[in-house]
């Protein structure tokens, strides 16, 4: 096989994450973005080795598990879902398997002969909501095709560049989609260009879009670069129509003190910025998102500024245009106060169910020892806004939560006091470098890592503590395979495992992994 030849043959299974293995006639390839028992038409992208790479060119017969079509008239498109077509319970059945393909050989290696993978791994748990389950969506402005109108949405499957608009997304409620489309068709009819990420110009970046699904309450913020010349002369410009509706509707939302009143700018904004050009612009978007009729509530609309290079949402001064800068979510009968950027399950009924899970292994894994949090000391590393910390101090002597984003550490402290927790404390900083720091020393240890699992220094001590409990919830379980690998060879074994599905019609999965300390195994 060659590079740009192509062949069509069978998906014979797919691993984590949507990594399909086809089998043709000349071998076997790997292919992202296919199910089990398609037949496909693919083009050969890459070959080192025995291993041979493609790319998917066409569906050319229907999986036997597919649906007749996706319930998201993106699908397809959009390179947000990739298991849409399949029915929920072919989902669960493909993540659980893709887990086990990856952690059973890890768990039941040659030291652990006796040990019943079907005694550890307790399957998987769906999301309590299938379809608008996301609290949180970043969409990006763009072109769907080169030198086209300014869109919002998310990135067309398989395109760095591309973004197509999706005004219909299923993952998200009603509110998102009409916070989206009034958005998009108000700067459209501004003339805002959008940032190029190959030029390095333009000023429309981002939408992010947070709603609580307990509260309702919503929070959006437009990202933007500082860069506004444009808009400078769009005003001077002479005898378009884009140049008078834009004038205006900057004037009439802004030309009044009762209507800054309405819209709730405050001291955030300072006095000499509210009678400027890019002010209006804002105030004219956010009197359009204050027209709309929502199920949830608007808390806070915010103007974030990014002029970073890299294509990611980066918070380089934030001000208010109307309301607050966070909003409240609820989780097991605890309140959270969330910002912006700070990190929180997005998921919020699904991480009832992940919290719960976690709560249930850490309460069995004492009951069996005879043993209770009663007094003791938890580490919560990689603890974000303080949510498991926050879950576990009801129950634990002291809880030590350390997080490297300063933003989600000092939302944790607001939170802890919000829900009169006192036996709670929460370090800002890298997890490797902090435990050098700490004085006190854990009972008991949970783990939740960004993607990438823990660095291995970091890992190293942990291990060291030698604390006989612990529990590591994990996003990406090929992570969770290589962290395991490593904390068996130094004594502990998982005792149970179970995935929670988050992230229903995608790839994602997290999974709950128990470990206890055996001396000897």
């Amino acid at each position: 096989m060659k590079k740009g030849e192509i062949f069509e043959g069978l998906v014979e299974r797919v691993g984590f994450p949507n990594k399909g293995m086809i089998r043709v006639r000349e071998g076997r390839v790997m292919v992202k973005g296919v199910l089990p028992g398609q037949r496909v038409k693919i083009v050969i992208s890459k070959k080192k080795g025995s291993r041979v790479e493609g790319r998917l060119l066409d569906v050319t017969e229907k999986s036997p598990l597919e649906l007749t079509e996706a319930y998201c008239p993106h699908f397809g498109a959009c390179g947000g879902c990739a298991y849409q077509t399949l029915p929920y319970e072919e989902q669960l059945k493909l993540k659980a398997a893709q887990v086990e393909e990856l952690l059973r050989p890890v768990v039941t290696k040659e030291n652990r002969k006796n040990v019943s993978w079907d005694d550890i791994f307790e399957g998987i748990l769906p999301s309590p909501r299938q379809f608008e389950y996301r609290n949180k969506m970043e969409f990006t402005f763009g072109d769907e095709i080169k030198d086209g109108p300014l869109t919002l949405g998310l990135h067309k499957w398989g395109s760095m560049y591309d973004i197509i608009p999706v005004e219909q997304c299923r993952i998200v409620d009603e509110d998102f989609r009409k916070i989206l489309t009034v958005t998009m068709e108000y700067f459209r009819e501004t003339g805002a260009p959008f940032y190029h990420r190959m030029r390095h110009e333009g000023y429309l970046r981002h939408l992010l879009v947070r709603k609580a699904t307990k509260t309702g309450e919503i929070l959006v913020d437009l990202v933007t670069t500082t860069q506004i010349s444009w808009l400078s002369n769009k005003i001077s410009e002479s005898g378009t129509n884009c140049k008078e509706n834009l004038r205006n509707s900057a004037d009439a939302a802004c030309s009044s003190d009762d209507v800054i009143e309405k819209n709730g700018s405050n001291e955030n904004i300072k006095p000499e910025n509210r009678n400027t050009l890019e002010y209006k612009l804002t105030a004219g978007w956010l009197d359009a998102l204050l027209s709309l009729e929502l199920e949830g509530v608007l808390t806070g609309i915010l103007h974030t500024k990014n002029d970073s290079l890299s294509d990611t949402v980066k918070d380089e001064g934030t001000e208010i245009l109307y309301g607050r800068d966070y909003f409240y979510e609820e989780l097991l009968n605890l309140r959270f106060s969330i910002t912006p950027f700070s990190f929180f399950q997005t998921n919020s009924l699904g991480a009832e169910v992940l919290y719960d899970t976690a709560r249930r292994f850490i309460r069995d894994s004492l009951a069996e020892a005879g043993e209770s949090l009663d007094g003791r000391t938890v580490f919560d590393l990689y603890s974000g806004t303080g949510t498991i910390a926050q879950i576990l101090s009801t129950v634990a002597g002291k809880v030590i939560g350390v997080e490297i984003v300063e933003e989600a550490v000092e939302a944790a402290r607001e939170n802890a006091a919000l829900n009169g927790l006192t036996n709670c404390e929460f370090i800002a900083g890298d997890v490797l470098k902090v435990l050098d720091e700490i004085e006190e020393r854990p009972d008991f240890i949970i783990l939740d890592p960004p993607r990438d699992g823990v660095h291995p220094g970091a890992l190293k001590k942990i291990i060291a503590y030698g604390v006989e409990h612990m529990i590591y919830i994990s996003c990406k379980p090929t992570s969770l395979a290589r962290d395991l690998a490593v904390m068996q060879e130094a004594g502990y074994r998982a005792e149970h495992i179970c995935c929670i599905d988050m992230f229903p019609g995608t790839a994602n999965v997290e999974t709950v992994c128990q470990l206890i300390l055996h001396k000897t195994l």
